[in-house]
């Protein structure tokens, strides 16, 4: 980038399953770069993605798009084809990270605790228990707790599942206790956040409706639980190859200590909505939105 304020584009809304989320980031994020002083231009995405962009005419693309398209490496190839840098992470690490069962492996060969899991069949699914409950059927490349089923110790049976639902599906062991989060912010965990769902379980409508969840910012647990999550967010944020801000969720079983933690997830395209949780950390590390967004500008790239 030149020494002039660059030009960004911002890129919201697409075709996924989380498009609702993704506009409410963008208008947030582009509010946010033009109070930080760029010119700034919203492109609700479509499929004709590249002649948007060229007549945009950016200097810098701000990726606000959450879910596949956006978020798993294909929007992120297009700009590195277009030669146009841009935010978050690149082609592999997004790619690694929205594909949960390859990032489970990354994980693990990391040193990073993770739940027992695999693909299976939508037929595999109906069909009987794939795993002995509690176990949690979901999509292995969505996010935002799109499409996902709780299989309880007391089911009767296996899941019944929607209509749209994929043809091929991860199940992974249920994994108890608290929900907690780690905001990494290029090399830095910025803290760990509890996350207190009013809704019965950390859903989609926990995360984005006003009142779903409440956050105990910074967690009130152990100082040992504390630190292995921070250091557990920044391997994972590290062994993807990740770059710019990610955020990784955790499941704490309080009854055995830092062995109760499990890591979920790592996402590379986090919310960045009113109620999103990595401008309320940065917030409380001494970082405000504006100042937030434009480190995410100047830290963009065309690659790795």
């Amino acid at each position: 980038m030149s020494s002039r304020t660059p030009r960004v584009a911002v890129l919201k809304g697409g075709w996924s399953a989380e498009r609702e989320v993704s506009l409410v980031s963008g208008v947030e994020c582009a509010k946010a770069l033009r109070s930080a002083g760029f010119e700034t231009v919203e492109i609700d995405a479509g499929r004709d993605l590249a002649a948007q962009i060229g007549a945009a005419a950016p200097d810098v693309v701000f990726n606000a798009l959450h879910g596949r398209g956006g978020e798993d490496g294909c929007v992120q190839g297009l700009l590195e084809v277009l030669g146009i840098p841009y935010t978050n992470s690149g082609v592999l690490a997004s790619a690694l990270a929205m594909d949960k069962i390859r990032a489970k492996d990354v994980f693990a060969a990391a040193g990073v605790p993770v739940a027992p899991g695999r693909l299976v069949s939508r037929e595999e699914v109906e069909g009987g228990h794939p795993m002995a409950p509690p176990y949690v059927v979901k999509p292995y490349n969505e996010g935002s707790s799109v499409g996902i089923y709780i299989v309880r110790e007391s089911a009767n049976g296996p899941a019944r599942l929607d209509p749209g639902a994929p043809p091929v599906l991860m199940v992974e062991a249920y994994a108890p206790g608290r929900e907690l989060t780690v905001s990494v912010v290029g090399d830095r965990a910025l803290t760990v956040t509890d996350i207190v769902s009013t809704t019965g379980w950390y859903d989609y409508a926990a995360k984005y409706e006003a009142g779903g969840s409440r956050h105990v910012l910074p967690a009130e647990i152990p100082t040992d639980v504390f630190d292995a999550c921070m250091d557990y967010a920044l391997r994972c944020h590290q062994a993807l190859g990740c770059r710019g801000v990610t955020r990784t969720d955790l499941r704490w079983d309080e009854t055995k200590g830092v062995d109760g933690l499990i890591v979920l997830e790592t996402n590379t395209q986090p919310g960045m909505t009113p109620t999103s949780l990595i401008p309320e950390q940065a917030a409380y590390c001494g970082m405000d939105f504006p100042e937030l967004v434009r480190w995410i500008v100047e830290d963009a790239s065309c690659g790795r």
